[in-house]
């Protein structure tokens, strides 16, 4: 990656506005933000120049927030699923509380058929969202079309203790069909679509092969394997009318989602790669190493290692290519957000390769150009006007967290972790008890995590899970007898301590829910990523425990009210 001042020899440099510049000697000093194009005499190919702030734009101000699965946070108008109308109802009253941000998990693409990818951390591409996440009453002509009984069987999923993905997808399809069918969406869609390009186009066609044909490209008839094939051509000029439906399902997703952010920021998760069967696999099966996916060597809290199935970019590849899928990537999850959450972002300098056929054990570290990526990123971060923050859980090698402390992105510290004192964590972070793979404080406090693991056959950290229950009690005043809902208040007051500039509480600890949504490696075994919250989102709304814990976190932001970057 090339910077201001850079000496390149005599080129021709075009901007990214259009502008044309001829460089003699060195890049000028005050070339604007973003990516450009330097040719060289007698180079055949072009190289991407890439110009960036360096660090990633700070929150505004000290604020906290909600962590929400969204597919658990249902209201009684959802159709088994939490959807975009609900994100939006969230965000009100979040912001009528005085929180200041939700972060939400990965709301990307999957597979547009049954059966639905259930995990969010598993998409079939991170540069589109999923309608599954769409409110379909919503939907402009729906209210002419939609009747009665098909809205009363959606919110009849409701009643299910367990998300049922296929049967709300289902409904959901069909009744969208019948709406694309009663009359064509207009000219602000073809707009849209003809302004997001082949990329668009591409995703949508790999929509209609996967209904066609299943959603794992490596299966399709040969012909179909690779995006830039005739036969795919000729299929998308066949199946033109369905190849624009899935792009119209693409634009109503980002109209919901953009109208759901406008009243408080949504920071959205960018998961650590994709689904080797997916649309992004297909698109960029070029740049991707075979035989080998990513996870994690063994640690404390998982002695055996994790292998999450996902292939990795190779770095030179990737290189090569301009960073274009990991541009496109970061651009989409930070758009009409608050901000950008980089799952794992220990992945930007080095990511755990596994053998096909290997244990997690068996793997070894490939490193990455981390200083081009945190350039995209604080770039992306620049444009969109969001902070950024970096997961950095788990092994961390030295000097990681200082990087991206130099860079601007939030560290990411957890309760559960942390062996210091709130109050000595960093102000450069994003606070929080746990996370979706971790318990809950009620499934701590109550024993019933590790009884589920050790009904589970698992082999669950006793030791450690008794020590952090000890570690709440002392810290946190707490009598053995308590119930789940004074655990659930005490550890908040604990996080309240920190003077972290992003103060963030789940909504399973709001309820007090027992169990947590992902247990790792347990996914044929319990129902990860399926479990909804125990109420609706009109009663969480009046229940005493939200209020309380929000109630402490708005104090310790008010009770520092200064601009962020601004304090003593």
């Amino acid at each position: 990656m090339r910077r201001r001042g850079d000496r390149v020899g005599p080129a021709d440099l075009v901007l990214e506005d259009g502008a044309e510049l001829r460089v003699t000697d060195a890049l000028p000093p005050d070339l604007p933000f973003g990516y450009h194009t330097l040719r060289r005499p007698g180079d055949d190919t072009p190289h991407l120049l890439i110009v960036s702030p360096g660090r990633c734009r700070p929150p505004d101000r000290r604020a906290w927030g909600w962590a929400v699965q969204l597919y658990a946070a249902r209201s009684r108008t959802s159709w088994g699923v939490g959807d975009l109308a609900d994100l939006r109802r969230l965000a009100g009253w979040a912001a009528g509380r005085g929180a200041g941000f939700l972060l939400v998990n990965p709301l990307h693409a999957t597979a547009p058929v049954t059966p639905v990818q259930p995990s969010p951390y598993y998409p079939a591409s991170r540069r589109f969202h999923s309608p599954l996440y769409l409110r379909v009453e919503d939907v402009p002509g729906a209210a002419g079309v939609l009747d009665e009984e098909t809205i009363a069987r959606g919110r009849a999923l409701n009643d299910l203790p367990e998300l049922d993905r296929d049967a709300t997808w289902r409904l959901k399809l069909a009744a969208l069909e019948r709406v694309w069918e009663s009359g064509p969406p207009g000219e602000e869609f073809e707009l849209w679509r003809a302004g997001k390009g082949a990329g668009l186009e591409e995703f949508a066609t790999w929509c209609v092969l996967a209904e066609r044909h299943g959603p794992s490209w490596r299966a399709w008839p040969a012909g179909y394997r690779r995006p830039d094939g005739p036969a795919v051509a000729r299929f998308a000029r066949d199946h033109a009318p369905r190849v624009r439906f899935h792009a119209w399902l693409q634009w109503l997703t980002e109209r919901q989602l953009a109208t759901a952010a406008a009243g408080l920021p949504v920071i959205q998760d960018l998961p650590v790669g994709v689904d080797p069967d997916g649309a992004d696999a297909w698109s960029w099966q070029d740049l991707l190493a075979q035989g080998v996916s990513v996870g994690a060597p063994g640690d404390e809290f998982n002695a055996a290692g994790q292998d999450w199935g996902l292939p990795p970019f190779v770095p030179w590849k990737l290189r090569q290519a301009g960073y274009r899928p990991f541009i496109d990537s970061v651009r989409a999850t930070i758009a009409a957000s608050g901000g950008l959450r980089i799952d794992h972002v220990m992945g930007l300098f080095r990511l755990w390769w596994i053998p096909s056929g290997a244990s997690a054990a068996q793997g070894a570290y490939v490193r990455y150009p981390a200083g081009d990526l945190l350039d995209i990123v604080a770039l992306e971060s620049h444009r969109a006007g969001a902070p950024v923050i970096g997961e950095d859980l788990g092994t961390v090698e030295p000097g990681v967290r200082e990087t991206l402390a130099e860079r601007g992105l939030l560290s990411y510290r957890l309760l559960w972790f942390e062996q210091d004192d709130p109050a000595a964590w960093p102000e450069s972070a994003m606070a929080a008890v746990t996370t979706h793979d971790l318990p809950t404080v009620a499934g701590l406090w109550t024993g019933s995590d590790l009884a589920e693991q050790r009904r589970l056959g698992l082999r669950p950290n006793e030791d450690g899970s008794r020590a952090l229950r000890a570690a709440l009690a002392a810290h946190g005043g707490l009598e053995p007898d308590a119930d789940a809902a004074h655990a659930v208040l005490s550890a908040y007051r604990l996080l309240a301590k920190a003077p972290s500039l992003l103060l963030s509480a789940t909504l399973d600890d709001a309820l007090a829910v027992p169990e947590r949504p992902n247990i790792p490696g347990a996914d044929a075994l319990r129902p990860n990523w399926r479990l909804p919250l125990p109420v609706p989102l009109e009663d969480l709304e009046t229940l005493p425990l939200p209020r309380e814990l929000g109630e402490i976190l708005r104090a310790a932001v008010d009770a520092d009210a200064s601009p962020a970057g601004q304090r003593p």
